[in-house]
C-alpha cells in the first residue's frame, strides 16, 4: 500500500434508471453494495465507506453489520463509513458496534463521523437538530472516552450520566478505531478533528475548491495549535467524483441522463457547470487523473481519495465498470504521481497495523527513558551519600 488510501463510497440511495424507468430493490441496492465493495478489493482499492440513512429513499441503516458482511469475504480492503452519525446514536452503542467490527475484521476499519443531511432524524432519535453542533461535541467527548478508559464516569448534556460502566468490547489491541471527522461547512467539526488530532474529511463532491481548501487551512492550523504536530502532518480526506469511459463525448453520453435527474443535483447547473465548479469529472481515464492529482495543489499533500461511483440510478453492471476502470487505470497512476509529489515528512494513511506500531515504539521509548531517569536518579543518591 502506498502512502496514500483510494476508495469509493456509497451514499446509499435507492433511484430509479431515468434510462429504463427501473427503480432497484432495497435487496437490490443491499447486495449490489458487497459486489462492489468485492470488486474494489479485486482492483486494487483500499478503502469501501457506506453512509448511514435512516429514512427513505436510502437503504444503509446499519452500516456495521454490511461492513462486517463485507470483511468476512475480504482479505485487505479498509471498511469505513461515509457518514457515521454522531448526533443522534448513543455513543455507547457507536464505541460497542465499532469495536466490534474493529474485532470482526482483525482492524481493517475506521468510521468517519458526521451529522447527516437529514434534518427530521433528529427528532426519529429524541434529539432536536438546533443542537446538532453540541450532540457532535458532547457525544464524541464521551465516545472517546469509552474507547480510551476500561472505566467511564461521564455528565454530559444530552444523554443520562454513566457510573462505572465499562463499554464491550475493548478496541482491539488496545488501539481504539481511526476517526475521521467529515464536514462540509462546519468550522466546528474541523476544529474538533484538530483538537483531538484526529482525521479530516471533506467530502467536497458539491463544493468549489476555495471553500474546500479554506476548511482544510483552518483545520491544518488548529492541528498545530494543540500540538499534534506541523499543519503538514494533519490527517486529511477529500470526496470525488467520476464517470468515465473511452472517450469524453461518450462519458458525458452516457452520464448525462443519471445526472440531470439525480435526486441531489438533478434540474440544476448543467453537466458541464457543475463539472467545472466541482471535481465531477465525466470524461476519460486521463481526464479523472489530471483532475485529482490538481487537488494537492490547492489541499496540500493529503492521506486518502475516496471517490462517489454509485448514485443516481447507475445500473449495477455499470458501476462494476468504472471501479474496474478506476482500480485498473487510474488509481496506479495516481499512487505513482502522489508519491512524487509528497514533501518528506508528511504521515502516510493511518491503518491499525501502523498505529499498533507506534505505540508499541511510544512505549519502549518510555521505557527506556525510564530506565535512564532510574541510572540517573540512583547516581544522585550515590553521589549524595558520598559513595
Amino acid at each position: 500500500m502506498s502512502s496514500m488510501q483510494f476508495g469509493i463510497f456509497s451514499v446509499s440511495d435507492i433511484t430509479t434508471d431515468p434510462t429504463t424507468g427501473k427503480t432497484p430493490t432495497e435487496n437490490d441496492r443491499i447486495k449490489a453494495a458487497t459486489a462492489m465493495a468485492l470488486k474494489a478489493e479485486e482492483v486494487g482499492l483500499d478503502v469501501f465507506a457506506i453512509g448511514e440513512h435512516h429514512n427513505p429513499p436510502f437503504f444503509s441503516s446499519s452500516p456495521t453489520t454490511t461492513l462486517a458482511y463485507i470483511a468476512a469475504q475480504t482479505e485487505k480492503l479498509i471498511l469505513s463509513t461515509a457518514t457515521t452519525l454522531i448526533t443522534t446514536n448513543d455513543p455507547v452503542k457507536i464505541a460497542e458496534d465499532y469495536a466490534m467490527l474493529q474485532h470482526l475484521s482483525d482492524g481493517r476499519m475506521d468510521l468517519t463521523l458526521g451529522r447527516g443531511n437529514t434534518g427530521p432524524v433528529y427528532p426519529w432519535f429524541g434529539y432536536d437538530i438546533r443542537d446538532g453542533i453540541s450532540l457532535a461535541v458532547d457525544h464524541y467527548a464521551l465516545l472517546r472516552e469509552l474507547w480510551d478508559k476500561e472505566v467511564v464516569n461521564w455528565t454530559g448534556k444530552h444523554r443520562s450520566p454513566l457510573t462505572g460502566f465499562t463499554s464491550t468490547p475493548a478496541p482491539l489491541d488496545g488501539i481504539a478505531p481511526f476517526v475521521w471527522h467529515g464536514s462540509i461547512r462546519s468550522p466546528q467539526i474541523a476544529e474538533q478533528a484538530a483538537y483531538y488530532g484526529d482525521g479530516f474529511l471533506h467530502n467536497n463532491i458539491f463544493w468549489n475548491p476555495e471553500h474546500t481548501a479554506q476548511m482544510i487551512q483552518l483545520y491544518r492550523k488548529r492541528f498545530a495549535h494543540y500540538g499534534h504536530g506541523e499543519p503538514e502532518q494533519a490527517i486529511v480526506g477529500l470526496g470525488g467524483q467520476a464517470f468515465m469511459a473511452e472517450t469524453e463525448a461518450e462519458a458525458k453520453k452516457l452520464f448525462r441522463p443519471y445526472f440531470d435527474k439525480a435526486p441531489v443535483y438533478g434540474n440544476g447547473p448543467s453537466l458541464e457547470d457543475f463539472s467545472t465548479l466541482t471535481p465531477l469529472t465525466v470524461g476519460t481515464p486521463e481526464m479523472v487523473i489530471e483532475r485529482t492529482l490538481g487537488f494537492q495543489k490547492w489541499a496540500g499533500d493529503y492521506q486518502r481519495q475516496m471517490f462517489l461511483m454509485d448514485h443516481a440510478g447507475l445500473p449495477l453492471e455499470m458501476v462494476l465498470d468504472q471501479i474496474e476502470m478506476l482500480g485498473k487505470e487510474v488509481v496506479p497512476v495516481l499512487r505513482q504521481e502522489f508519491d512524487r509529489m509528497r514533501a518528506p515528512g508528511v504521515p502516510d494513511a493511518p491503518t491499525h497495523a501502523a498505529r499498533v506500531e507506534a505505540k508499541q515504539a511510544e512505549s519502549t521509548r518510555a521505557g527506556e527513558q525510564q530506565v535512564r531517569d532510574d541510572v540517573d536518579t540512583g547516581a544522585a543518591i550515590s553521589r549524595q551519600n558520598g559513595e
